[in-house]
């Protein structure tokens, strides 16, 4: 048999001989560190892994055939409850292809090949799902991105990317109220926790010393996958840490994004921690987490930064973004405001997370950019002549999904440089109230994003209706919920 023209990658389009190369590089690489076990993951659309952990001659087989996978896995909202009605007749016409549970298959990617280091003898394989006539799922958030670099490329320009990313980590006290079966709900209760330092002393030395056992972990496990992990830093709040990232391309910074949060919580919990991403997690004076994203676009043709501006526009000020953005920096920027509410959900996606939007809080109230201002939605970080200049979005929670999180970054920046659009000056006062606010909660954010044609042509009619629909579900069980702090201690706080 031809491997490189019988499989079933091949029939995908994806297998050529530099992909059959590449699958047995990644066999002897397994073969050499003695694997004995390969975990095949894929990020759903919450930003979480799922995937099989195969023996080795399964991989093997994987690699080239897929493996089957339940499609229900892409249906499922936040809960874990299959948002469409698979078994009724018509219930999924809106979703070809996943009528009665059917399989989808999973194609792992070998360049993607690491060993887990939490994990002796366990090997990991990033994965994406296709349909078993060989098509690619729509609704798969990973070619979402792609496909939005893809339009972006067609300009001559590529996404960099620089991630800064907050979460808070506490001490394993019981693990018996999440483990107990008696109490077994879904979802379940989190587990009991302390904190590993006490916070409200930004980057203390005092605070970094107490919280660094937790701090080598985080680090050793980051470096061992294979992470540009640039900083950890103490932040604010009580048990809250910061993980800074050297900038990459877009679609290696999301994969790094999804591996470093698994990688992460499997670590620290095997040591007798719990990392959660959740913006604000269910305690009493917590500050919140958040992701900033700085971006800039890169020429495809010499790698240089877009959006940075050897002078001065003729005529500007420091308040105007052309005294320190190009031309097509300034449209990008434009377009970002532009869709602001649209963004918000796919850049806050949990009910929880619009709880950090608040005046004075470090976190955007309204659609504005500042000079260098971290109260701003946007802020525009560098100087004329300044190579690293660039922006940053900071709606973010660490929660995203962080391909969805980046394909929104270039629907909307895209259509502000097709429209050639222009944006208001800088905002010196970022929390007045006659500023256009953003959404207040998830459910008007997801409003926005239907009502948003250019954002839902952009990521794909199918791939945002899917979102939509179990994200609404999220929304509505959040504004049903009479207590809130209990929804988010069970639906949030040791599930992301």
């Amino acid at each position: 048999m031809n491997k490189s023209t019988d499989c079933f990658a091949a029939r995908c389009g994806i297998h050529d001989p530099a992909r059959e190369l590449a699958c047995e590089q990644a066999l002897r690489r397994m073969e050499d560190a003695g694997v004995e076990r390969v975990r095949l993951s894929w990020c759903d659309a919450h930003g979480l892994l799922r995937g099989k952990t195969l023996m080795p001659a399964a991989a093997a087989r994987a690699l080239r055939e897929g493996v089957g996978m339940v499609g229900t896995l892409m249906l499922k909202d936040h809960a874990d409850r299959t948002a469409w009605k698979v078994f009724e007749r018509g219930a999924t016409d809106d979703i070809p292809g996943f009528a009665g549970a059917a399989n989808l298959m999973l194609l792992p990617d070998p360049d993607s090949l690491v060993m887990l280091p939490w994990s002796p003898g366990t090997a990991w394989l990033r994965c994406q799902p296709w349909f078993q006539d060989g098509t690619p799922v729509p609704m798969d958030s990973r070619r979402v991105l792609q496909d939005a670099l893809n339009r972006l490329a067609h300009t001559s320009h590529g996404l960099k990317v620089g991630l800064e990313v907050e979460f808070h980590v506490y001490r394993l006290l019981d693990a018996s109220p999440q483990l107990d079966p008696e109490l077994a709900a879904w979802p379940g209760l989190p587990p009991r926790v302390e904190m590993i330092h006490p916070g409200y002393q930004l980057q203390g030395e005092a605070m970094t010393d107490m919280a660094e056992p937790v701090l080598r972990i985080v680090q050793d496990t980051a470096q061992a996958l294979g992470l540009p992990l640039q900083s950890l830093e103490i932040e604010l709040g009580p048990s809250q840490i910061e993980a800074v990232f050297d900038a990459t391309d877009a679609l290696t910074a999301a994969d790094q994004m999804v591996l470093f949060r698994n990688g992460v919580r499997q670590a620290l919990r095997r040591a007798g921690y719990l990392a959660t991403f959740m913006c604000r997690p269910p305690f009493p004076n917590i500050m919140s987490s958040g992701w900033h994203l700085h971006q800039s676009l890169v020429r495809l043709d010499d790698g240089a930064n877009a959006f940075a501006r050897p002078a001065p526009a003729p005529g500007s000020d420091v308040l105007a973004a052309s005294h320190t953005l190009s031309d097509t920096g300034c449209q990008w920027l434009a377009g970002l405001l532009a869709h602001a509410d649209a963004l918000a959900c796919l850049c806050t996606p949990t009910a929880n997370g619009f709880g950090r939007f608040r005046p004075n809080a470090l976190a955007p109230k309204a659609a504005v950019w500042g000079r260098d201002n971290r109260g701003a939605m946007l802020r525009v970080v560098g100087a004329p002549g300044d190579p690293a200049t660039r922006i940053e979005n900071r709606l973010g929670e660490p929660a995203a999904n962080p391909y969805l999180y980046m394909a929104a970054q270039i629907a909307a920046g895209l259509d502000g440089i097709e429209k050639a659009l222009t944006p208001p000056g800088a905002s010196e006062d970022p929390y007045d109230p006659g500023h256009p606010h953003i959404p207040a909660t998830l459910g008007a954010a997801l409003d926005a994003l239907e009502a948003d044609i250019v954002l839902t042509a952009s990521l794909g009619q199918v791939a945002t209706a899917h979102f939509l629909r179990i994200k609404r579900a999220e929304a509505a069980r959040h504004a049903e919920a009479e207590d809130k702090l209990e929804f988010d201690r069970r639906e949030y706080f040791s599930r992301i």
